[in-house]
């Protein structure tokens, strides 16, 4: 009796388990990945945080079930590495911008290195991988940046004027009114009024099919080209 009594107890232990660890397989499971060459997809890409508010900003982009993708300048990194690191768990993608935002093709290519390298570290310290792909602030780029960098640069097709006029309902009707599939929309986190604009981006591009996906997204099952400039991806949907 006592001995079927524990076998019992032991199934059903085992039972249990099985039943409990399929339930956090299902919980845990990555969300099928987006194919952009069958659905209209855009990256929205924000540069030059992490700041205060790009805390804000995630919370947003995780509500609405957004990814998206970090340019972030290394020194901010620096002060705020919990708030990258939140968000490469969140599954954001994390992209070098500089070390402190400076035109790089001033620079000699040791500087260059130097400042890509040390962002590089900055993200690779707070969330243990290092950045594939660059960002150069201003959009200036030459021979030498190109030929360091080691790695795709990634501008955009959208430049949103964001950070000239801080106008929020401005904002969401430009980024409406001129997204196409395969576009990289330009913003930037550090500014209150754009954090405030992307509910009303988000909305707006969803009730027209659209699809949040990171850089690296938008491009696969493709590899970017090291030392190449990519501003979009109007290859990905074939309607």
């Amino acid at each position: 009796m006592h001995r079927r009594l524990v076998i019992s107890t032991i199934a059903a232990t085992a039972l249990c388990g099985t039943a409990l660890a399929g339930a956090a397989t299902s919980a845990s499971a990555a969300p099928l990945a987006v194919d952009c060459r069958k659905v209209k997809c855009v990256a929205l890409t924000f540069d030059d945080g992490p700041i205060a508010d790009t805390r804000r900003l995630l919370r947003v982009l995780k509500d609405r079930n957004v990814k998206a993708t970090f340019y972030v300048v290394g020194k901010n990194v620096q002060k705020n590495p919990s708030t990258v690191r939140t968000a490469a768990l969140a599954g954001h993608q994390i992209g070098n911008h500089g070390w402190d935002h400076a035109d790089l093709t001033k620079l000699s290519a040791a500087k260059v290195r130097s400042q890509l390298s040390r962002t590089d570290a900055a993200v690779k310290q707070a969330t243990g991988k290092n950045p594939t792909t660059l960002r150069a602030p201003y959009g200036a780029h030459n021979a030498t940046v190109r030929s360091v960098a080691g790695r795709p640069l990634v501008h955009w097709s959208i430049d949103t004027l964001d950070w000239k006029h801080r106008d929020t309902a401005r904002l969401i009707r430009t980024v409406n009114a001129q997204t196409k599939p395969g576009d990289i929309v330009l913003l930037h986190d550090i500014h209150r009024t754009t954090v405030d604009a992307v509910p009303g981006i988000v909305n707006a591009l969803k009730s027209r099919g659209y699809h949040f996906v990171t850089v690296d997204q938008l491009f696969a099952p493709g590899k970017l080209p090291a030392g190449k400039v990519t501003y979009h991806n109007r290859a990905a949907y074939r309607p």
